[in-house]
């Protein structure tokens, strides 16, 4: 099953971003530090063009740190980017957030030229926290679940640094399947778009190889070494009998299961975990994109036949259709 969520607020968001671009210096993209690819929204890129863009990995007390250090490395790799790790709670460092976005743009500052952030960020990577502690108070709603910020706010952190906020925006089509089981997984995307069980099951299936003493320690599981061997769904069963979620006749209730794995992960019980690393994002992206092109050429060929035009014809915008036939 693949993951989408894209309410119409987020489309209204799109339209927004694309107008605030005309007049911004620096894009600040906010990153969930535990899938740093995965919620990193290739839809920006477009709206954003050649504007200097500061990734900031956010969460980084709940990531793994050798996993942060490579994702790090990795983005700053990327030409007009810079990187940085923080925890938008900690007050330090999210200070750090506006002395990179004005070595991005060392000509912009002063009343003459003020320098002009916009801020963005997939719902629930802690946007709003993050703001809230760069102007010392209450300045943007919070909450655990996805879509809290629903309006553009401008906030002025200092009397030349404008920091536009927008509302946390997936993007239209999730390509990428474990990025769409990760972004689930990390409550980005709204509850009534997945199925528990299924996220939970992908979850351990991204955790079981690199994180094996992390389950086994939290679970009270025997041997952390069989896990890594272990079928995802005797592994989700296992969970769940030794946490109690056991029902008459001694099965297990595997609904119970999955939450219990799903809130554990996301609230950082079951340890400092990354779930993906730089180097497997880029193969998901790039088997995401061949089977996006097969999808799209089916779906040509599909409005074609309806047509029964010539098969040379241009085929219609079809870019909001869904693919439910693949």
């Amino acid at each position: 099953m693949a993951i989408q969520w894209f309410p119409g607020h987020m489309n209204v968001t799109k339209k927004a971003i694309t107008e605030r671009m005309k007049d911004i210096d620096v894009v600040i993209e906010l990153l969930d530090a535990r899938l740093p690819g995965s919620s990193a929204n290739p839809m920006l890129a477009e709206l954003t063009g050649s504007r200097r863009k500061l990734k900031v990995l956010n969460k980084q007390d709940l990531a793994d740190p050798v996993r942060t250090e490579a994702w790090l490395a990795w983005y700053n790799a990327q030409p007009e980017t810079r990187a940085i790790s923080l925890d938008a709670s900690d007050t330090a460092p999210a200070q750090r957030l506006i002395k990179a976005c004005r070595e991005l743009a060392p000509n912009r500052g002063g009343m003459d030229k003020p320098l002009r952030v916009l801020i963005c960020g997939i719902p629930n990577v802690g946007k709003s926290t993050l703001m809230n502690t760069l102007v010392g108070k209450k300045a943007a709603k919070t909450g655990d679940e996805a879509g809290v910020t629903r309006i553009e706010q401008r906030i002025n952190l200092a009397s030349d640094f404008y920091l536009f906020d927008t509302p946390g925006m997936l993007w239209p089509k999730i390509t990428v399947e474990r990025s769409g089981y990760h972004l689930a997984a990390s409550g980005a995307v709204g509850r009534n778009a997945y199925d528990e069980e299924e996220v939970a099951l992908e979850l351990l299936r991204s955790l079981k190889g690199p994180y094996p003493d992390l389950l086994a320690a939290r679970y009270k599981l025997d041997d952390a070494s069989a896990i890594p061997g272990m079928h995802d769904d005797v592994l989700l069963e296992l969970i769940g009998r030794k946490r109690g979620a056991v029902m008459s006749g001694g099965r297990v209730n595997l609904t119970k299961a999955a939450e219990i794995v799903l809130n554990d992960f996301r609230s950082s019980i079951t340890g400092r975990i990354t779930l993906e690393t730089p180097e497997e994002f880029e193969v998901w992206w790039a088997e995401g994109q061949v089977l996006e092109a097969e999808r799209q050429r089916k779906k040509a060929a599909r409005l074609q036949k309806k047509k029964k035009g010539p098969a040379t014809a241009a085929p219609a915008d079809t870019s909001n259709e869904t693919d439910d036939e693949e």
